[in-house]
């Protein structure tokens, strides 16, 4: 089953990409959440176009991706699963999780960090939420990223089989949660008691700072639950919310030009 993931990897990376993309667009088109504010044709072609951009330089720079990583760190025996004697299917699934903190820490420190928040206020400057946003991401963020991911499997030793899961995984949920999709209220609260729903993430890109700081979760719901992170719902309610950064109301960060700008813009907030 490795060797064919291994050889596999890309296409089945694209085909739930795609499959989830346009089933969460379909959604959006059928059972919309919020009234956009923005033109989506012009949202559309710049967040899909910083996407592909994005796809590509991470072939580029790190042509095996975490992947690779994985299949190096088995070969040679790094990392903790490796070492140990455990079962290789409970070690996979604890590594998806074991990554899924790591992301979730790593977007924590990405707003904390002054430096890094100028990389990652990118992703906040879109002024609607929808299934784009949920790849809209500066290009420097994301090779940290994959450096980040690659370190974290080097570490504890991921199966291949399994980091494609969790990209297949953090790839889709991204998408899942950004959308602007409405969901049964009974339903959305069932579902948040595990994975991260639209309602529960789209608090975080609120305009409002405490909100913002919030909901850093993008696959399990846990662990904002577990660090003190969780607000249930935005003060002033999912239809009024306002969107984006206080700093960044012009409509021209929606465009790649200015989006690749953000991090070189004076004001952090």
């Amino acid at each position: 089953m490795n060797m064919f993931i291994i050889d596999n990897e890309v296409f089945i990376r694209l085909g739930f990409f795609f499959g989830i993309f346009f089933s969460m667009a379909i959604w959006e088109m059928i059972a919309p959440r919020r009234s956009l504010s923005q033109p989506k044709r012009i949202r559309w072609f710049n967040n899909i176009g910083i996407t592909v951009f994005n796809s590509v330089l991470v072939r580029l720079v790190f042509p095996a991706a975490a992947v690779g990583a994985a299949v190096l760190s088995e070969q040679q025996r790094w990392g903790l699963f490796n070492i140990l004697i455990v079962p290789k299917l409970i070690a996979g699934v604890v590594a998806v999780i074991i990554l899924d903190l790591t992301i979730y820490t790593q977007h924590v420190i990405f707003h904390k960090v002054p430096l890094l928040w100028r990389l990652h206020r990118m992703h906040h400057t879109d002024l609607d939420v929808d299934v784009t946003t949920g790849a809209r991401f500066h290009p420097v963020e994301i090779l940290l990223s994959m450096g980040i991911k690659i370190g974290m499997v080097f570490i504890i030793g991921v199966y291949a089989w399994s980091v494609v899961v969790f990209e297949v995984l953090l790839n889709g949920t991204s998408m899942f949660n950004h959308s602007n999709v409405f969901m049964n209220e009974k339903i959305d609260r069932f579902l948040r008691m595990v994975v991260v729903t639209p309602d529960m993430h789209r608090v975080h890109h609120s305009v409002i700072i405490k909100e913002t700081d919030s909901n850093f979760g993008f696959n399990l719901s846990w662990w904002d639950r577990l660090f003190g992170t969780y607000r249930a719902q935005p003060a002033s309610g999912h239809e009024a919310m306002v969107l984006g950064l206080s700093n960044y109301r012009n409509p021209k960060w929606l465009t790649l030009r200015w989006m690749m700008a953000i991090p070189f813009a004076k004001r952090l907030r």
